[in-house]
């Protein structure tokens, strides 16, 4: 009778975590998305967008992600994580359906912004929601089922685009459906959300005691771990740590070290390069002699490359030191676009052999950032904050990520029309190198684990 209670337990968190990964699969998605779409809205008899204005249109989606990343920790303090995941699906759709029907490029900016809040709190909230709900062993499998959510968001919409784009590549208007294709999904995690549990741990600090106690129980929590979380949320309460203000963060050394961790997490998984190949992947295949149509598929095979490394790659973090994996995953990147820059700069193939080696080389190399590099930073920010303050250091964490994305977003466009292709990809090569530098001389797991005993 008690195996199938257990059974029962593991049945309901499996589903919960799956529907609160949606919310990773509309990140991958709305983000994708523009990668194939570009092309068609830039027309002439569609929106007609210079370069700078599809660096606008690309990244306003990404500055709208970061509003919302920022506001996403006040609000999951405040109304609890189930209910602001609810809010993001209701903005998901209402925002993509308006993207989908936007007739001017400012009104498609503006859309992309409101979508972007969306995009940027579910990229805080999956993680952490995950995390909180999940028993210790179960925890780093469901926060990976984010990461793995992501990559098949982004597989899904380099397959809808290279699709729809071949098939009616004659009807400039297919980018509108591209995007809409995005409103199901968002409205499933919307009809979904009603049977999620709220967070007991959230619950424990917002005095709803008993109810968090039913919910640990239902997602499989042993006794032991329950009986830790009430003393923990007791003291904290107590304490009124979960009220600490600014000024306090600041002068303590220890929250301020979490802290700096947590935004060097977030720098590192961006400088890598990867969402100048997610966003503008068609146009750089195009640029080396692709025609629209084959980039169009290509950017399916890196999708499933993509997909594969990260669903053998999150089974193989889990096992293994998390620094070590990061600083393997970032080396990967160095290599693989060091190689990469290497072949442009050189010349020394054929057009065809030279397509194939920078598309294979470009899967290695998004192999090893969503297969070790993305999965390992949205675990480690999971983990590396004490209760009382993790909504709030992980939304600054996830708002320095959509930062550097925006400005690389941004900038990307122009950088490859100032200095071509294979010096864009040198640019990334260094800043990987430094990225390695910055994980092994400062994300130290002594210290941080240190840090999190001194606050806790």
């Amino acid at each position: 009778m008690e195996h199938k209670r257990i059974g029962i337990e593991d049945s309901f968190l499996r589903y919960a975590s799956s529907v609160i990964a949606l919310g990773g699969f509309l990140f991958g998605y709305d983000t994708g998305v523009i990668n194939g779409a570009l092309s068609f809205l830039s027309q002439p008899s569609q929106l007609d967008l210079n370069s700078a204005q599809q660096g606008i249109v690309s990244s306003s989606l990404i500055i709208g992600c970061c509003f919302g990343a920022l506001l996403s920790g006040r609000l999951a303090d405040k109304i609890g994580r189930k209910a602001s995941l609810q809010w993001v699906a209701i903005v998901f759709t209402i925002a993509t359906i308006g993207c989908s029907f936007s007739i001017t490029s400012n009104m498609l900016i503006i859309f992309r912004t409101i979508l972007g809040l969306s995009v940027g709190c579910a990229s805080d909230l999956a993680p952490m929601y995950l995390a909180e709900i999940s028993p210790s062993e179960w925890r780093s499998q469901n926060v990976n089922k984010n990461a793995i959510a992501i990559v098949i968001g982004q597989l899904a919409s380099f397959t809808v685009n290279a699709v729809l784009g071949n098939v009616l590549e004659n009807w400039a208007p297919i980018w509108r459906v591209m995007m809409g294709v995005a409103a199901l999904p968002a409205f499933l995690l919307w009809l979904l959300s009603f049977d999620l549990p709220q967070s007991p741990k959230w619950q424990l600090l917002n005095s709803s005691l008993a109810q968090a106690k039913k919910n640990f129980s239902k997602l499989g929590f042993p006794k032991i771990d329950i009986q830790k979380n009430l003393v923990r949320a007791k003291k904290i309460v107590e304490t009124k740590e979960d009220k600490m203000d600014v000024k306090k963060i600041f002068s303590n050394k220890h929250l301020m070290y979490l802290l700096a961790a947590g935004v060097s997490i977030g720098l590192i998984q961006q400088l890598s390069g990867v969402n100048a190949v997610m966003y503008y992947g068609t146009i750089l295949l195009e640029k080396i002699g692709m025609s629209r149509g084959m980039s169009l598929y290509s950017n399916i095979l890196v999708g499933v490359i993509s997909t594969v490394a990260t669903l053998l790659g999150t089974r193989l973090i889990v096992n293994h030191n998390h620094r070590r994996m990061l600083g393997i995953g970032l080396l990967g990147n160095s290599v693989f676009l060091g190689l990469l820059t290497a072949v442009l700069h050189l010349g020394l193939f054929s057009r065809t052999n030279t397509n194939m080696a920078v598309l294979i080389l470009l899967a290695l190399f998004l192999a090893a950032q969503q297969g070790i590099v993305s999965p390992v930073t949205w675990l480690m920010l999971s983990e590396i904050f004490p209760q009382q303050l993790k909504a709030r250091f992980m939304a600054v964490s996830t708002t320095v990520i959509w930062l550097t994305n925006f400005v690389i977003s941004l900038v990307c466009p122009i950088l490859l029309g100032s200095f071509g292709t294979a010096n864009v990809f040198l640019m990334f090569t260094v800043s990987n190198v430094l990225c390695i530098s910055l994980t092994f001389f400062f994300i130290n797991p002594r210290a941080l684990k240190d840090a999190f005993k001194q606050v806790k």
